[in-house]
């Protein structure tokens, strides 16, 4: 006699019934956050600050840290407020940077974005300056005894006598108060034009003597023409100053004079101006050059300068 078990079959059945009707649970989906550093700038020198602003985006709650760092650039500037989502950045010199901009969201997922700035130089500037009449300028003339200094149509470098002997510098200062304070000096030239109807040595050429070898100096204080006199000239120092060799040509203008060095230390430290004078201060040596009250307006005194600001 053969007995049928159909409980526990119909028990399985149930049991595949009811799990097949099971519904799936869905697990909840993470989402990075997402980061904008902002648009690529372009600047121009000398501006050295940028402000820039990213922003972060999540699905999962809140944004809760935020980082700007240096990928790439020329130099290394300063990020004023690395963990805030708007900061400026300053000290930059010409050139690409790429900045890195970091987001963290709640759940401690991050996302990074770039963004360039590009400093581009700025353009040379060029100041011409060959003034007439130019009140910053004294004709040095005299010794320890005599003292005719004054404003006169040439400046001078030399020593001569008249009874006893006369030494004769001249001083120049040109106006460099159109330069900005910031900008830097690339090239400074001084040019001196031989003043073809001389007042002082035999008053028939510019140049004379065996040895006229002379310098072109920084003047180093301050001075004031109407109380400039040989005794109370201002002093002068050595540091930059230019050798100009001896000539024998009876005229030679001096174009173009190198100058630069000086040029920046008047625009950083004062500016008192430039003299000449002779290496030698002995008798019968001269060069004579044009001032800028000289009726040849194309022969006075002239400094070229090209900066950038």
């Amino acid at each position: 006699m053969k007995f049928l078990f159909r409980f526990p079959v119909l028990t399985l059945l149930i049991s595949l019934s009811f799990i097949s009707c099971q519904k799936d649970v869905d697990t909840p989906q993470v989402n990075p956050p997402v980061a904008e550093a902002g648009p690529a700038q372009a600047i121009q020198l000398p501006a050295s600050t940028v402000t820039l602003t990213g922003t972060g985006t999540t699905q999962n709650g809140s944004i809760t840290g935020y980082l700007w760092s240096l990928v790439s650039g020329p130099n290394v500037p300063v990020i004023t407020s690395p963990s805030s989502p708007t900061t400026t950045f300053t000290g930059f010199v010409a050139g690409k940077y790429i900045f890195q901009f970091l987001v963290t969201d709640n759940a401690g997922l991050t996302d990074v974005d770039t963004t360039s700035v590009t400093f581009t130089a700025a353009p040379i500037q060029t100041l011409t300056l060959q003034p007439a009449n130019n009140t910053n300028e004294r004709h040095l003339w005299g010794n320890a005894s005599m003292d005719q200094s004054g404003h006169a149509t040439e400046l001078v470098a030399g020593t001569w006598t008249s009874g006893s002997t006369i030494y004769i510098r001249g001083a120049v200062k040109f106006n460099l108060s159109t330069i900005p304070a910031t900008a830097t000096i690339l090239t400074a030239k001084l040019s001196l034009y031989s003043n073809p109807l001389p007042l002082n040595g035999t008053q028939t050429v510019p140049n004379e003597g065996p040895n006229n070898a002379m310098f072109i100096r920084r003047i180093s204080a301050d001075w004031n023409t109407a109380t400039t006199f040989w005794l109370t000239q201002p002093p002068t120092t050595t540091t930059d100053q230019v050798s100009i060799p001896h000539t024998a040509l009876p005229s030679l203008d001096l174009i173009d004079t190198d100058v630069k060095n000086m040029v920046a230390t008047m625009h950083s430290s004062g500016n008192y101006g430039f003299m000449i004078l002779l290496q030698n201060e002995i008798p019968f040596n001269m060069r004579n050059f044009c001032s800028s009250t000289n009726s040849l307006t194309a022969k006075h005194p002239k400094l070229v300068i090209t900066y950038q600001p």
